[in-house]
């Protein structure tokens, strides 16, 4: 069988061709962009060689279709505005990827402390409104405050986004409540 092909075909001697390497690399980047090392790992499970994936890798790369900066570049921009990351978890998931701190730098200082700070209001706004009213304060702000860490936001723009909020929350419900007149 031709690495990856799943068409039958017999794989040649030491783990294919640089050839059929390249095809395999082409149709893992029609799923989604990749950094260099995640497909090169992906190229070896498929049962290609190092060198035959690192030849086929270095290819892909000389017509454009591997960039580790524009990769993270595009996987910071859309894990940050879509799945709300912050950017000590995009930090860890470009590491994981195998993205060196080089081309990594650049995408996450894109996210500025501004940028960060309204995420995080985002975040919790929405997740005070499926919140139960009557939660204790402090294990509400327990709850934010992790649910914030968990998606990579530290520890001081978490407590302050969450402190700010659950103040405003405590306000709108105080102005939202109509008085008791009932003793007038």
């Amino acid at each position: 069988m031709a690495a990856g092909s799943g068409r039958g075909a017999e794989r040649t001697p030491r783990g294919g061709t640089v050839e059929q390497a390249k095809e395999a690399g082409l149709r893992l980047l029609a799923v989604r962009a990749r950094s260099r090392a995640e497909l090169g790992g992906r190229l070896i499970a498929k049962g290609f060689t190092a060198e035959v994936a690192d030849r086929a890798l270095g290819h892909l790369a000389e017509v454009g279709l591997i960039d580790d900066a524009a990769f993270a570049e595009q996987w910071v921009h859309s894990r940050h505005t879509y799945s709300g990351k912050g950017r000590q978890a995009l930090a860890r998931e470009l590491r994981d990827k195998g993205v060196a701190q080089s081309d990594a730098a650049p995408a996450l200082a894109a996210i500025t402390a501004e940028d960060e700070t309204a995420r995080a209001t985002d975040l919790v706004r929405r997740k005070l409104r499926t919140m139960p009213r009557d939660l204790d304060r402090d294990k509400a702000m327990r709850r934010l405050v992790g649910m914030l860490a968990r998606r990579g936001y530290g520890q001081s723009v978490a407590f302050t986004v969450v402190k700010a909020e659950l103040a405003q929350a405590d306000l709108d419900n105080f102005e939202g409540e109509p008085a008791d007149h009932s003793l007038d």
